[in-house]
């Protein structure tokens, strides 16, 4: 009978601490509260000078908000890019697995006369694509693997955008 209890009660106790573990905590959504109202969300962007900085700059911009105050922070990516065959194979298959890095640098400086250094955050993401030998089938995906990678970029540097930017 003790038994019986004490297994009830070594079962129910961890479960009411945990219950009040989580209960404390709070989750805000990204894009209201706090920090959507930030008015350091409001950036600028650079104009993009490649086809992947702009995926850069209009991921950014859709998801963090765009303005032409001329006293907000301005963003600046500078992207770029590799190629490499990450397998050895062996087989007499003419499909070769590529992998395409793309590694973007970007820098928040702030212009509203106040002096402070700006914030520059680097991340890179690989995609994979297979080429084949045929010249334009192999060209179209290396350019969507590229592209991939640059949406993957942009994700990243969102991300460590909005926690730079809480922090400031």
């Amino acid at each position: 009978m003790l038994s019986s209890r004490l297994k009830r009660l070594a079962l129910i106790v961890p479960l009411a601490l945990v219950s009040a573990g989580l209960g404390a905590c709070s989750f805000q959504p990204v894009y209201s509260g706090r920090l959507a109202e930030n008015p350091q969300l409001q950036l600028a962007y650079a104009e993009p000078t490649t086809r992947l900085e702009q995926i850069v700059y209009q991921e950014l911009s859709f998801r963090l908000g765009k303005t032409t105050s001329p006293t907000a922070p301005l963003i600046t990516a500078k992207v770029s890019t590799s190629a490499a065959e990450p397998y050895l194979s062996a087989t007499a298959n003419p499909n070769k697995p590529r992998e395409m890095t793309v590694t973007a640098t970007l820098t928040i400086t702030p212009r509203d006369g106040v002096d402070t250094k700006p914030i520059t955050i680097t991340r890179t993401a690989k995609a994979q694509h297979t080429r084949s030998g045929q010249v334009l089938a192999d060209e179209a995906a290396m350019i969507e693997a590229q592209e991939r990678a640059a949406r993957s970029v942009a994700e990243s540097l969102r991300l460590a955008v909005l926690a730079a930017l809480a922090k400031g």
